[in-house]
């Protein structure tokens, strides 16, 4: 088994888009993403002869709170050989960030919880990470030979009342040809979304850059209503997936429903392109009452769907350095109320 640096963006993504799930944070389009927002990208290949099976992309997160490696829902990897690929990639992430002068790699798999998180925490020494990186509990709906009527009845009965209302209403939902040029009027209100639940945000660079590069598979939509621009949200589609990546709404208008009409539409969208599953992204954990994502699995859940646990974050430490950044972090876990 052989690692290299990856060159050929096709023989990337095709591998990715061929796993079981194709998480596009780990394509070749998101680090260049991440390249124009000034952090840079690290394609690792894993290699059997000429044989391809397995590729990890990496971040250089240049953070005040620990300079390190950030790997989002990767690495992606064959079945055959999969522990050994683990370890051999184990060992070069720690040379290349070393390199680099990071104090930890941080690494968010996108793997069932269940399938591997005693064996990287036992072999391999990995440390559950203070804060989580990315969602580790997903709800997503399977759209697989499934027709738009078999998807709406399977939704909660008050999630179809609230589509209905909303097409009563007058809201109206527009998908735009240009998101580049109309992503200011969702970044409005995402800025309101955020002061309302006081998270950090995505910068706006970073939005800019991600429907700039994504641009042949990117959705914007929009929800009017009496003229006005109430709800917003931005779609990822990539290897037969869409992502619900970011959304956004008016406080002023919160008793309009056009947040689920707005979605109706992008599933019905997501249909017509044949696409297989429609991730919704992160809920809050089963029984967790007070967690900061309940009112958003609420929403979620209503559409139907399952639910995929993840391999939670882990961080693999390389410094003293990082004990400062993990006791920073678990404060700020704590303030935020996770």
């Amino acid at each position: 088994m052989k690692i290299h640096m990856a060159k050929n963006k096709n023989e990337w993504d095709n591998f990715l888009i061929s796993q079981s799930w194709s998480p596009f944070l780990q394509s070749w389009t998101m680090g260049e993403v991440y390249r124009e927002i000034g952090q840079e990208p690290i394609r690792l290949e894993m290699r059997e002869g000429n044989t391809l099976i397995g590729i990890c992309q990496a971040i250089l997160v240049p953070a005040r709170r620990g300079r390190h490696l950030m790997i989002q829902y990767g690495p992606a990897l064959a079945e055959s050989g999969k522990q050994e690929a683990i370890s051999n990639l184990i060992q070069e992430l720690k040379k290349i960030a070393k390199e680099r002068r990071c104090s930890f790699i941080r690494i968010s798999p996108f793997w069932p919880k269940e399938e591997h998180y005693k064996l990287l925490t036992t072999n391999y020494k990995l440390f559950g990470a203070p804060i989580h990186l990315l969602a580790e509990h997903i709800w997503f709906l399977s759209l697989k030979e499934k027709t738009e009527e078999e998807i709406f009845k399977g939704m909660r009965a008050t999630t179809r009342n609230l589509i209905r209302r909303a097409e009563k209403e007058g809201v109206e939902i527009m998908a735009s040809p240009n998101p580049l040029r109309d992503l200011p009027e969702f970044l409005k209100l995402h800025d309101q979304t955020r002061r309302r639940h006081h998270f950090t945000p995505y910068t706006n660079a970073f939005f800019t850059a991600q429907v700039k590069h994504f641009a042949e598979s990117c959705s914007l939509y929009l929800a009017s209503y009496q003229g006005n621009t109430i709800a917003a949200s931005i779609h990822i589609y990539f290897g037969g997936e869409t992502s619900y990546h970011h959304g956004a709404s008016s406080f002023q208008y919160s008793k309009i429903s056009a947040s689920y009409l707005l979605q109706w539409r992008a599933i019905q969208d997501a249909i017509k392109r044949g696409d297989h599953i429609y991730n919704f992204w992160g809920i809050s954990p089963h029984n967790v009452k007070k967690h900061p994502f309940k009112g958003v699995t609420t929403f979620k859940t209503g559409f139907g769907g399952e639910l995929l646990e993840l391999t939670p974050c882990m961080d693999i430490p390389l410094s003293t350095r990082y004990y400062f950044t993990r006791t920073f972090e678990l404060l700020r876990k704590w303030k935020r109320g996770f």
